[in-house]
């Protein structure tokens, strides 16, 4: 089973480069795609090229703002849009495909914003409804939770932590203590607990050519619960893979 997730920042777009292209070399079992900016409709003429999945896509109320996608070439027993909060579910964050041995969830987190104007509201409400969120879901089955987390949860995860440390969205204390409690909840870092010492990173800034000099952030991860870590082969950051300012990560079970 690979699993993949990738922020496309803009599916249309970045369709318009390499991106089917790579799914259909990585053939990948199920892919989540984040900040797909675009309706359900426009994700399925965006993908079109691309065969042999199904596809479920949530978008914004706001047009070209936000949004998620699910593919699966397996037919989920269960797909849901949203957290079934009202104040969560306007910008198309979350999805939840349910399978026959785990839920699969892709999440576009809320940036905290600059300024971190939204700081509050990603840490106190949606941090707090999304842990809880999939907290329900693993009392049925585990969960796979995967995307954009938006937050370096260690000086590791970034290249210049002190100078962003409690300045830039992603990198304060409060969204620190926010993905440390989901790992205290018994969720999995797979990424890091299999490569505890790696510096590796998922996203670069368009300025400055962050990129060619790797100066760059990990913002994308997958989390399991403890009880699939046994299945969990490998978790890869494929920063070969381009077409956005973020790569793909994937998991292998």
């Amino acid at each position: 089973m690979k699993i993949l997730s990738f922020n496309v920042n803009g599916v249309r777009a970045c369709a318009g480069k390499t991106l089917l292209q790579d799914l259909n070399s990585l053939d990948c079992d199920v892919v989540c795609l984040q900040e797909t900016k675009a309706t359900p409709e426009q994700v399925a003429e965006a993908l079109s090229g691309l065969t042999g999945y199904h596809l479920y896509a949530y978008s914004a109320d706001k047009k070209g703002y936000s949004g998620t996608a699910i593919l699966s070439k397996e037919l989920p027993l269960s797909v849901k849009m949203g957290l079934g909060i009202v104040e969560h579910d306007n910008e198309g964050r979350v999805i939840t495909a349910e399978f026959q041995d785990y839920f699969v969830v892709t999440a576009y987190v809320p940036n905290a914003s600059s300024g971190l104007k939204r700081l509050e509201y990603r840490t106190k409400d949606w941090d707090v409804a999304f842990l809880a969120y999939l907290k329900d879901l693993e009392r049925s089955k585990p969960v796979v939770v995967c995307g954009d987390l938006n937050v370096a949860h260690q000086p590791i995860d970034l290249k210049n932590p002190k100078p962003n440390y409690n300045k830039t969205p992603g990198y304060t204390q409060l969204e620190i203590d926010g993905f440390t409690t989901m790992l205290n909840s018994g969720l999995v870092d797979t990424y890091r607990h299999l490569n505890p010492t790696t510096v590796k990173y998922s996203w670069w800034s368009y300025r400055g050519g962050s990129r060619e000099r790797n100066v760059g952030w990990r913002l994308d991860y997958f989390l399991v619960s403890e009880s699939l870590m046994v299945k969990v082969k490998n978790s890869e950051i494929l920063n070969n893979v381009f077409g956005s300012d973020h790569c793909p990560v994937l998991l292998s079970m």
